[in-house]
Protein backbone atom coordinates (compact mmCIF):
# COMPACT_ATOMS: atom_id res chain seq x y z
CA UNK A 1 0.00 0.00 0.00
CA UNK A 2 1.38 3.29 -0.92
CA UNK A 3 1.60 6.00 1.74
CA UNK A 4 0.82 9.56 1.45
CA UNK A 5 3.12 11.16 3.69
CA UNK A 6 3.92 14.51 1.78
CA UNK A 7 0.63 16.19 3.26
CA UNK A 8 2.78 18.70 5.34
CA UNK A 9 4.28 20.04 1.99
CA UNK A 10 1.35 21.16 0.21
CA UNK A 11 -0.46 22.62 3.37
CA UNK A 12 2.66 24.71 4.42
CA UNK A 13 3.13 25.09 0.24
CA UNK A 14 1.14 28.43 -0.33
CA UNK A 15 2.42 30.00 2.65
CA UNK A 16 6.24 29.50 1.81
CA UNK A 17 5.45 30.78 -1.85
CA UNK A 18 4.42 34.57 -0.20
CA UNK A 19 8.08 34.74 1.69
CA UNK A 20 10.36 33.52 -1.12
CA UNK A 21 11.19 35.98 -3.98
CA UNK A 22 9.67 36.05 -6.57
CA UNK A 23 6.42 33.77 -5.36
CA UNK A 24 4.19 36.97 -4.32
CA UNK A 25 2.55 38.83 -6.89
CA UNK A 26 3.91 42.09 -5.69
CA UNK A 27 7.24 41.20 -5.63
CA UNK A 28 9.87 40.78 -8.40
CA UNK A 29 11.64 37.97 -9.44
CA UNK A 30 15.74 37.75 -9.03
CA UNK A 31 15.83 35.74 -12.42
CA UNK A 32 14.67 36.77 -16.27
CA UNK A 33 12.91 34.43 -18.39
CA UNK A 34 13.73 34.57 -22.07
CA UNK A 35 10.11 35.75 -22.61
CA UNK A 36 10.15 38.98 -20.71
CA UNK A 37 6.23 38.61 -21.69
CA UNK A 38 6.07 35.24 -20.38
CA UNK A 39 2.47 34.47 -19.35
CA UNK A 40 1.26 34.45 -15.69
CA UNK A 41 0.95 30.79 -15.68
CA UNK A 42 4.46 30.43 -17.07
CA UNK A 43 6.11 33.23 -14.67
CA UNK A 44 4.02 31.41 -11.59
CA UNK A 45 5.37 27.66 -13.00
CA UNK A 46 9.15 28.73 -13.03
CA UNK A 47 8.75 30.62 -10.07
CA UNK A 48 7.20 26.96 -7.59
CA UNK A 49 9.83 25.07 -9.77
CA UNK A 50 12.71 27.62 -8.35
CA UNK A 51 11.37 27.81 -5.00
CA UNK A 52 10.55 23.78 -4.76
CA UNK A 53 14.20 23.08 -5.69
CA UNK A 54 15.86 23.32 -2.55
CA UNK A 55 13.56 20.45 -0.62
CA UNK A 56 11.97 18.66 -3.76
CA UNK A 57 12.58 16.72 -6.23
CA UNK A 58 9.87 16.32 -9.59
CA UNK A 59 9.56 12.76 -11.25
CA UNK A 60 9.04 12.76 -15.31
CA UNK A 61 8.61 10.37 -17.60
CA UNK A 62 8.41 10.41 -21.96
CA UNK A 63 5.48 9.60 -23.61
CA UNK A 64 3.48 8.20 -20.21
CA UNK A 65 0.38 8.54 -21.28
CA UNK A 66 1.00 6.60 -25.06
CA UNK A 67 1.69 2.99 -24.51
CA UNK A 68 3.55 0.68 -22.03
CA UNK A 69 5.51 -2.28 -22.10
CA UNK A 70 2.48 -4.29 -22.76
CA UNK A 71 -0.17 -1.95 -23.68
CA UNK A 72 -1.07 0.40 -26.44
CA UNK A 73 -3.38 4.19 -25.86
CA UNK A 74 -5.50 2.75 -28.96
CA UNK A 75 -6.53 -0.51 -27.36
CA UNK A 76 -8.02 1.53 -24.48
CA UNK A 77 -11.45 2.89 -23.68
CA UNK A 78 -12.65 5.77 -24.93
CA UNK A 79 -11.00 8.82 -22.96
CA UNK A 80 -9.02 6.20 -20.65
CA UNK A 81 -5.18 7.08 -19.30
CA UNK A 82 -2.99 4.79 -17.90
CA UNK A 83 0.72 4.89 -17.36
CA UNK A 84 3.48 2.04 -16.62
CA UNK A 85 3.91 4.82 -13.70
CA UNK A 86 0.80 4.63 -12.50
CA UNK A 87 0.02 1.05 -12.63
CA UNK A 88 3.30 0.51 -10.19
CA UNK A 89 3.45 3.82 -7.78
CA UNK A 90 -0.29 4.99 -7.82
CA UNK A 91 0.19 8.02 -9.47
CA UNK A 92 1.07 9.76 -12.71
CA UNK A 93 4.49 11.49 -13.12
CA UNK A 94 5.00 15.15 -12.22
CA UNK A 95 6.19 15.66 -15.39
CA UNK A 96 4.97 14.49 -19.08
CA UNK A 97 7.48 14.52 -21.69
CA UNK A 98 6.20 14.08 -25.28
CA UNK A 99 8.01 15.06 -28.37
CA UNK A 100 7.45 17.06 -31.56
CA UNK A 101 7.99 14.03 -33.61
CA UNK A 102 5.39 12.60 -32.09
CA UNK A 103 2.98 14.78 -34.24
CA UNK A 104 5.22 16.02 -37.03
CA UNK A 105 7.62 14.16 -38.89
CA UNK A 106 8.29 14.52 -42.84
CA UNK A 107 6.92 11.37 -43.42
CA UNK A 108 3.75 11.48 -41.71
CA UNK A 109 0.85 12.96 -44.25
CA UNK A 110 -1.43 15.76 -43.67
CA UNK A 111 -3.85 13.14 -42.00
CA UNK A 112 -1.78 11.57 -39.75
CA UNK A 113 -0.31 14.79 -38.49
CA UNK A 114 -3.87 16.17 -38.13
CA UNK A 115 -5.45 13.00 -35.92
CA UNK A 116 -1.15 13.11 -34.36
CA UNK A 117 -1.95 16.24 -33.26
CA UNK A 118 -4.95 16.39 -31.91
CA UNK A 119 -4.16 13.26 -29.64
CA UNK A 120 -1.11 15.04 -28.71
CA UNK A 121 -3.38 18.34 -27.60
CA UNK A 122 -5.92 15.95 -25.81
CA UNK A 123 -3.07 14.29 -23.76
CA UNK A 124 -0.99 17.30 -23.15
CA UNK A 125 -4.63 19.15 -21.47
CA UNK A 126 -5.03 15.60 -19.60
CA UNK A 127 -1.57 15.95 -17.78
CA UNK A 128 -2.14 19.32 -17.40
CA UNK A 129 -5.30 19.48 -15.89
CA UNK A 130 -4.53 17.35 -13.10
CA UNK A 131 -1.61 19.23 -12.13
CA UNK A 132 1.27 18.36 -13.76
CA UNK A 133 4.22 20.00 -16.21
CA UNK A 134 4.07 19.57 -19.85
CA UNK A 135 8.08 19.26 -21.59
CA UNK A 136 8.40 18.66 -25.53
CA UNK A 137 11.68 17.69 -27.06
CA UNK A 138 12.00 17.84 -31.02
CA UNK A 139 13.32 15.06 -32.71
CA UNK A 140 13.10 16.91 -36.07
CA UNK A 141 13.64 14.88 -39.45
CA UNK A 142 16.65 15.54 -40.97
CA UNK A 143 15.70 18.83 -43.16
CA UNK A 144 18.32 17.99 -46.06
CA UNK A 145 17.07 14.25 -46.97
CA UNK A 146 13.32 13.82 -44.96
CA UNK A 147 14.75 10.71 -42.91
CA UNK A 148 15.16 9.96 -39.74
CA UNK A 149 16.89 12.19 -36.69
CA UNK A 150 19.59 9.76 -36.54
CA UNK A 151 20.82 10.89 -40.31
CA UNK A 152 23.36 12.63 -40.44
CA UNK A 153 23.78 14.72 -43.41
CA UNK A 154 24.83 17.92 -42.43
CA UNK A 155 22.03 19.86 -42.52
CA UNK A 156 21.87 22.77 -39.93
CA UNK A 157 23.95 25.49 -42.44
CA UNK A 158 20.62 24.86 -44.73
CA UNK A 159 17.89 25.86 -42.42
CA UNK A 160 19.35 28.65 -40.75
CA UNK A 161 18.69 32.08 -41.98
CA UNK A 162 20.35 32.46 -45.45
CA UNK A 163 20.45 28.54 -46.00
CA UNK A 164 18.04 26.94 -49.11
CA UNK A 165 15.86 25.56 -47.27
CA UNK A 166 15.58 28.20 -44.27
CA UNK A 167 11.70 29.07 -45.66
CA UNK A 168 10.66 25.53 -44.98
CA UNK A 169 12.18 25.38 -41.41
CA UNK A 170 10.13 28.71 -40.89
CA UNK A 171 7.02 26.42 -42.45
CA UNK A 172 8.09 23.98 -39.91
CA UNK A 173 8.13 26.30 -36.73
CA UNK A 174 4.56 27.90 -38.15
CA UNK A 175 2.94 24.34 -37.66
CA UNK A 176 4.74 24.02 -34.07
CA UNK A 177 3.42 27.59 -33.05
CA UNK A 178 0.07 26.63 -33.83
CA UNK A 179 0.09 23.64 -31.77
CA UNK A 180 2.01 25.65 -29.10
CA UNK A 181 -0.80 28.28 -28.94
CA UNK A 182 -3.82 25.46 -29.07
CA UNK A 183 -2.32 24.72 -25.77
CA UNK A 184 -1.54 28.29 -24.37
CA UNK A 185 -1.98 29.40 -21.74
CA UNK A 186 -0.80 26.20 -20.31
CA UNK A 187 3.35 26.40 -19.86
CA UNK A 188 5.04 24.00 -22.05
CA UNK A 189 8.90 23.52 -21.09
CA UNK A 190 10.43 23.17 -25.02
CA UNK A 191 13.81 21.19 -25.10
CA UNK A 192 14.93 21.29 -28.85
CA UNK A 193 18.07 19.87 -30.04
CA UNK A 194 19.23 18.28 -27.30
CA UNK A 195 22.51 16.49 -26.81
CA UNK A 196 23.92 18.55 -29.08
CA UNK A 197 27.60 18.03 -28.24
CA UNK A 198 27.11 14.45 -29.36
CA UNK A 199 27.64 13.14 -33.40
CA UNK A 200 24.44 10.98 -33.41
CA UNK A 201 21.66 13.84 -34.44
CA UNK A 202 22.23 15.87 -37.31
CA UNK A 203 22.03 19.05 -35.32
CA UNK A 204 24.92 17.80 -33.29
CA UNK A 205 28.87 18.71 -32.89
CA UNK A 206 30.98 17.99 -36.04
CA UNK A 207 28.09 17.91 -38.68
CA UNK A 208 27.18 21.93 -37.63
CA UNK A 209 29.64 24.26 -36.42
CA UNK A 210 29.42 26.14 -33.50
CA UNK A 211 28.61 29.25 -34.46
CA UNK A 212 25.81 27.20 -36.69
CA UNK A 213 24.48 25.85 -33.78
CA UNK A 214 24.04 28.77 -31.64
CA UNK A 215 21.82 30.85 -34.82
CA UNK A 216 19.70 27.88 -35.12
CA UNK A 217 18.78 27.82 -31.76
CA UNK A 218 18.60 31.94 -31.71
CA UNK A 219 16.48 31.57 -34.73
CA UNK A 220 14.09 29.21 -33.26
CA UNK A 221 13.74 31.46 -30.09
CA UNK A 222 13.03 34.13 -31.30
CA UNK A 223 11.02 33.35 -34.16
CA UNK A 224 8.02 31.41 -31.94
CA UNK A 225 8.70 34.24 -29.06
CA UNK A 226 8.85 37.36 -31.35
CA UNK A 227 7.04 36.29 -34.41
CA UNK A 228 4.82 34.37 -33.19
CA UNK A 229 3.86 35.64 -30.00
CA UNK A 230 3.90 33.08 -27.57
CA UNK A 231 4.37 33.74 -24.43
CA UNK A 232 3.84 30.14 -22.77
CA UNK A 233 7.13 28.72 -23.32
CA UNK A 234 10.19 27.98 -21.35
CA UNK A 235 13.57 26.85 -23.10
CA UNK A 236 15.44 24.21 -21.73
CA UNK A 237 19.39 23.61 -22.62
CA UNK A 238 20.74 20.23 -22.13
CA UNK A 239 23.87 18.72 -23.45
CA UNK A 240 25.02 14.92 -22.89
CA UNK A 241 27.07 14.17 -20.00
CA UNK A 242 28.93 11.22 -22.14
CA UNK A 243 30.90 13.84 -24.40
CA UNK A 244 31.76 16.22 -21.40
CA UNK A 245 35.27 15.52 -19.27
CA UNK A 246 34.39 15.61 -15.91
CA UNK A 247 37.56 17.20 -15.12
CA UNK A 248 36.74 20.37 -17.32
CA UNK A 249 32.59 19.58 -17.13
CA UNK A 250 32.35 23.52 -17.42
CA UNK A 251 34.18 24.18 -20.46
CA UNK A 252 32.56 21.51 -22.57
CA UNK A 253 29.49 22.34 -21.19
CA UNK A 254 28.77 25.48 -22.60
CA UNK A 255 29.67 24.23 -25.87
CA UNK A 256 26.87 25.58 -28.29
CA UNK A 257 25.44 27.62 -25.42
CA UNK A 258 23.48 30.34 -27.23
CA UNK A 259 23.81 32.83 -24.37
CA UNK A 260 21.83 33.51 -20.71
CA UNK A 261 18.92 35.56 -23.06
CA UNK A 262 17.91 32.44 -24.89
CA UNK A 263 18.08 29.88 -22.42
CA UNK A 264 15.52 29.02 -18.79
CA UNK A 265 17.07 25.49 -17.42
CA UNK A 266 19.82 24.50 -17.52
CA UNK A 267 19.84 20.69 -18.25
CA UNK A 268 22.11 17.63 -18.58
CA UNK A 269 21.02 14.48 -20.23
CA UNK A 270 23.05 11.77 -18.44
CA UNK A 271 22.40 8.10 -19.34
CA UNK A 272 26.78 7.76 -19.14
CA UNK A 273 27.12 7.51 -15.66
CA UNK A 274 23.81 5.60 -14.83
CA UNK A 275 25.18 1.63 -15.87
CA UNK A 276 25.23 2.91 -19.72
CA UNK A 277 26.87 -0.44 -21.33
CA UNK A 278 29.02 1.46 -23.43
CA UNK A 279 30.58 2.69 -19.90
CA UNK A 280 33.35 0.91 -18.73
CA UNK A 281 34.64 2.88 -15.72
CA UNK A 282 34.15 1.36 -12.53
CA UNK A 283 30.36 1.50 -10.65
CA UNK A 284 32.07 3.54 -7.88
CA UNK A 285 33.76 5.81 -10.05
CA UNK A 286 30.47 6.04 -11.99
CA UNK A 287 28.67 7.11 -9.13
CA UNK A 288 31.36 9.64 -7.94
CA UNK A 289 30.82 10.82 -11.83
CA UNK A 290 27.25 11.25 -11.15
CA UNK A 291 27.57 13.51 -7.89
CA UNK A 292 30.26 15.67 -9.76
CA UNK A 293 27.97 15.79 -12.71
CA UNK A 294 25.01 16.99 -10.26
CA UNK A 295 27.08 19.19 -8.80
CA UNK A 296 28.41 21.18 -11.59
CA UNK A 297 24.96 21.21 -13.56
CA UNK A 298 23.36 22.96 -9.96
CA UNK A 299 26.39 25.66 -9.98
CA UNK A 300 26.31 26.32 -13.48
CA UNK A 301 22.39 26.94 -13.24
CA UNK A 302 23.04 29.19 -10.25
CA UNK A 303 26.13 31.17 -11.49
CA UNK A 304 23.11 32.06 -14.10
CA UNK A 305 20.39 32.84 -11.78
CA UNK A 306 18.56 29.47 -13.86
CA UNK A 307 16.46 26.37 -12.84
CA UNK A 308 18.54 23.12 -12.81
CA UNK A 309 17.23 20.12 -14.34
CA UNK A 310 18.41 16.20 -15.08
CA UNK A 311 16.65 16.55 -18.23
CA UNK A 312 17.02 12.78 -19.72
CA UNK A 313 18.51 9.65 -17.71
CA UNK A 314 17.41 5.79 -16.77
CA UNK A 315 18.41 2.50 -16.76
CA UNK A 316 17.81 0.51 -19.98
CA UNK A 317 15.56 -2.43 -18.72
CA UNK A 318 16.59 -1.52 -15.23
CA UNK A 319 17.83 -5.14 -14.53
CA UNK A 320 19.12 -3.34 -10.63
CA UNK A 321 16.09 -3.95 -8.17
CA UNK A 322 17.82 -0.88 -5.97
CA UNK A 323 18.39 0.91 -8.92
CA UNK A 324 15.51 4.17 -8.23
CA UNK A 325 16.56 4.84 -4.58
CA UNK A 326 20.83 3.87 -4.83
CA UNK A 327 21.52 4.51 -8.15
CA UNK A 328 19.28 7.56 -8.81
CA UNK A 329 17.93 9.28 -5.34
CA UNK A 330 20.66 8.62 -3.10
CA UNK A 331 23.19 10.78 -5.42
CA UNK A 332 20.59 13.63 -6.19
CA UNK A 333 20.34 13.19 -1.81
CA UNK A 334 23.86 13.72 -1.47
CA UNK A 335 24.43 17.43 -0.43
CA UNK A 336 22.59 20.69 -0.32
CA UNK A 337 24.17 21.31 -4.07
CA UNK A 338 23.21 18.12 -5.18
CA UNK A 339 19.49 18.55 -4.18
CA UNK A 340 18.66 21.32 -5.95
CA UNK A 341 18.15 19.36 -8.98
CA UNK A 342 14.45 20.58 -9.52
CA UNK A 343 13.16 17.26 -11.72
CA UNK A 344 14.56 14.41 -13.02
CA UNK A 345 13.05 12.81 -16.17
CA UNK A 346 13.63 8.99 -17.32
CA UNK A 347 12.75 7.91 -21.11
CA UNK A 348 10.02 6.01 -22.40
CA UNK A 349 8.61 2.61 -22.19
CA UNK A 350 8.53 1.29 -25.30
CA UNK A 351 5.73 -1.60 -26.81
CA UNK A 352 7.08 -4.80 -26.50
CA UNK A 353 4.90 -5.95 -28.90
CA UNK A 354 5.43 -3.53 -31.36
CA UNK A 355 8.89 -3.16 -30.70
CA UNK A 356 10.19 -6.72 -29.90
CA UNK A 357 12.98 -5.12 -27.65
CA UNK A 358 13.01 -4.47 -23.92
CA UNK A 359 13.39 -0.75 -24.37
CA UNK A 360 11.80 0.50 -20.80
CA UNK A 361 13.09 3.66 -18.59
CA UNK A 362 10.33 2.87 -15.98
CA UNK A 363 9.37 -0.38 -14.06
CA UNK A 364 5.77 -2.31 -14.42
CA UNK A 365 3.73 -4.07 -12.90
CA UNK A 366 6.14 -7.32 -11.87
CA UNK A 367 9.33 -5.79 -13.22
CA UNK A 368 12.59 -6.39 -11.03
CA UNK A 369 12.83 -2.80 -9.48
CA UNK A 370 9.06 -2.24 -9.15
CA UNK A 371 9.03 -2.26 -5.11
CA UNK A 372 12.34 0.24 -5.21
CA UNK A 373 10.02 2.55 -7.44
CA UNK A 374 7.52 2.34 -5.00
CA UNK A 375 9.82 3.44 -2.00
CA UNK A 376 11.61 6.03 -4.45
CA UNK A 377 8.05 7.58 -5.02
CA UNK A 378 7.40 7.64 -1.00
CA UNK A 379 10.46 9.01 -0.03
CA UNK A 380 9.50 13.05 1.26
CA UNK A 381 11.85 14.69 -1.54
CA UNK A 382 9.70 13.39 -4.18
CA UNK A 383 6.70 14.34 -5.86
CA UNK A 384 4.84 12.45 -8.45
CA UNK A 385 1.80 14.13 -9.64
CA UNK A 386 -0.56 13.39 -6.99
CA UNK A 387 1.70 15.16 -4.70
CA UNK A 388 2.07 18.56 -6.25
CA UNK A 389 0.72 21.60 -4.83
CA UNK A 390 -0.90 23.83 -7.30
CA UNK A 391 1.42 24.79 -9.70
CA UNK A 392 0.61 27.35 -11.84
CA UNK A 393 -1.23 29.69 -8.78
Amino acid sequence: MLIHHKTSFLICFSIILVMVTGCSPDSQPSYRLVDASANEETRTLYSNLMNMRHDHLLFGHQATLAYGYDWHHSELAPGEQRSDVKDVAGSFPSIYGWDIADFYRSNYSEEEIAERTKQSIEWARFGHERGGILTFAWHKSNPETGQSFYDTTRAVSAIIPGGERHDQYRSDLDYIAGFFRELAPVPVIFRPYHEHNGDWFWWGKGLCTEEEFIELWRFTVTYLRDEHGLNNLLYAFSPDRSRIDIDRFEEDYMYGYPGDDYVDIIGIDNYWDYGHPANETPEDEQREHRIRTLEYTVRIANDKNKLPALTETGLEAIPDDTWWTRELLDPIMTNEITRQISYVQVWRNANFDRENRDHYYAPFPGQVSADDFVEFRNHPAVLFEDDLPPMYQ
